[in-house]
């Protein structure tokens, strides 16, 4: 581990889903603001290797780093709340650490020995915190699941060890839980969290700070009972208060005094957190002036959690033009044809984002053809760009059938296709690909570069010639019908590789603002720097709200 490196895990207790991802997000935020750097790990106990092949409606989004790495969806508030750039050392599995521990025993790493749990998979754990220990000042850990769970016991037992491997003066343990307010009683309860800590207590963690989630601020009275029966000092107990606004958790952490405790503990000396930015930000998006609604036509609306990425970006556009944005969400697969228009007639502005296999396709077909023909400002991101150029091949081109090979592979007019073979310009070498190849494999991971044309939306919105943005995607647009939707359909390629055979932004000239990417940009956008085209998206939906 490196030398003079902070160490901060957080847990969760009680219950699931209580946000240890936006506390060690908030918590990061409110070191960066006192002048420290920091990274943030997310150790999940699950077995998958990584949550790339996981249903969206389970695991909810799949967050991608520059790297390529398929993440959990926490890694999103992590790079959303502070500066840190994260990649695939960032996010650990039991399936990841397990496969490293298993190849290593084949190779005969282990001469010989017995592998065990512990030291083996205990080890390979400390191993993968210290990855990311040359990165910051204080690297904060958060591990998934809640304590009780059998399986993030490997993970609670490798943080325990770690303190007696960095120092005591080096490691601090947050524990997040729950405090209920039961109205029937009028009175908050303590012993849910008084369960949960002896829970942790019991495999050999004493919480240094305890961050209690609940629906008002806790008195002091209720603070200190909660000290004295969980172990830990008396100024050691912070409400974790429910929020309007998920970008108020810092402000209310700071205002517990949270930052000053975490510093008191890791013996750090730090200047006082400058918070002001953070602060106009959070106003802009609590007291907007105007309202915009923008309709999500997609098929995993049912969980909002898979397009948590995009409901944050669409919310930075927003606050970038001093507008709440309403979102409408459109289960795509009972769009029709005959419903279209009064299900979208009251939407200012039309997104269709990203996903994999053919359910609810023709569904968004319908919601783009509905937004091309009505000049109702369209965005569509990755598949929802690909289902643009479909829709413009079969309504204007004239080809019915057209359509994507991962939908119809023996459709005569493949507008998307799989590309067997492309020049990767990350790893600066040919990829090549097929049906047959593992899932992952086949798809384009990561930060790529892009050359964008002038005089062009996509122009207007970054500003510079040259981008790089993060893709997940397997199927590419198929270049052999270029100079037809280019001509005949009058469809504007605005952004390309920089060999020009990757196909990454498309347009159409005669509309209000009409663009498709074949990239996530929602993985760039921070609430004090609102990515350009959710920026410019949602100025052109407020624009068509006013007509």
């Amino acid at each position: 581990m490196a030398k003079n490196t902070k160490y901060i895990f957080v847990t969760g207790g009680v219950l699931s889903s209580l946000g240890k991802g936006l506390a060690s997000a908030a918590i990061g935020m409110l070191l960066e603001s006192r002048g420290l750097s920091v990274t943030i790990q997310k150790l999940d106990p699950y077995i998958n290797v990584d949550p790339g092949t996981m249903n969206p409606f389970q695991h909810g989004e799949v967050y991608v780093t520059d790297d390529g790495a398929e993440t959990d969806l926490d890694l999103g508030h992590y790079e959303r709340f502070t500066n840190a750039k994260l990649g695939k050392n960032n996010n650990f599995t039991t399936g990841k650490i397990y496969d490293q521990v298993i190849t290593k025993e084949r190779k005969g790493e282990y001469l010989g020995g017995t592998v065990q749990v512990i030291p083996h998979i205990t080890d390979e754990i400390k191993q993968s915190i210290c990855l990311v220990s040359d990165d910051a000042d204080v690297v904060i850990v958060e591990i998934g699941g809640t304590i009780g769970d059998i399986e993030s016991l490997p993970f609670l037992e490798a943080i325990r060890q770690f303190r007696a491997d960095a120092g005591p003066s080096n490691v601090v343990y947050i524990h997040l839980t729950l405090v209920p307010y039961i109205k029937t009683a009028c009175e908050v309860k303590t012993k849910p969290t008084q369960h949960s800590v002896k829970e942790l207590r019991s495999i050999g963690i004493q919480p240094d700070i305890l961050l209690c989630r609940t629906e008002r601020y806790l008195s002091q009275e209720i603070k200190a009972k909660i000290a004295l029966f969980c172990n830990v000092d008396a100024d050691a107990v912070f409400t974790a208060k429910d929020v309007d606004c998920i970008y108020e958790v810092p402000l209310v952490y700071n205002q517990e005094g949270l930052g000053d405790k975490i510093l008191k503990k890791l013996n750090i000396w730090a200047r006082a957190p400058r918070l002001e930015e953070w602060k106009e930000v959070v106003e802009r998006l609590k007291n907007p002036r105007f309202e915009v609604n923008i309709a999500i036509v997609g098929k995993y609306v049912d969980l909002t959690e898979s397009y948590k990425s995009l409901n944050e970006a669409l919310a930075h556009g927003g606050a970038a033009n001093d507008a709440k944005v309403h979102l409408q969400y459109v289960d795509s697969t009972m769009l029709t044809e005959d419903n279209v228009v009064e299900v979208l007639s009251k939407s200012d502005g039309v997104l269709v984002p990203g996903g994999f296999g053919n359910r609810g396709i023709e569904g968004k077909i319908i919601a783009v053809k509905y937004a091309r023909e009505h000049k109702v400002p369209f965005f569509g991101i990755c598949l929802g760009m690909q289902m643009a150029v479909i829709e413009i091949a079969r309504h204007v081109l004239g080809l019915e059938e057209a359509n994507s090979q991962e939908f119809d592979p023996h459709t005569p007019d493949p507008v998307i296709y799989l590309m067997k073979e492309w020049y990767d310009e990350r790893t600066r070498q040919i990829e090549r690909r097929d049906e047959d190849s593992d899932k992952g494999g086949t798809m384009r991971l990561g930060a790529y570069p892009c050359e964008l044309e002038p005089d062009t939306f996509a122009m207007k919105a970054y500003k510079e010639e040259k981008i790089s943005e993060r893709h997940r995607h397997r199927f590419e647009f198929n270049n052999a019908y270029k100079d037809r939707l280019v001509n005949e359909a009058d469809l504007v390629i605005s952004g390309t590789s920089p060999d020009h055979e990757l196909v990454e932004i498309v347009e159409l000239k005669d509309h209000p603002w009409y663009l498709g990417c074949q990239f996530h940009p929602e993985f760039k956008s921070k609430p004090g720097k609102p990515h350009p085209l959710f920026r410019d998206f949602i100025k052109a939906s407020m624009k068509n709200a006013r007509k």
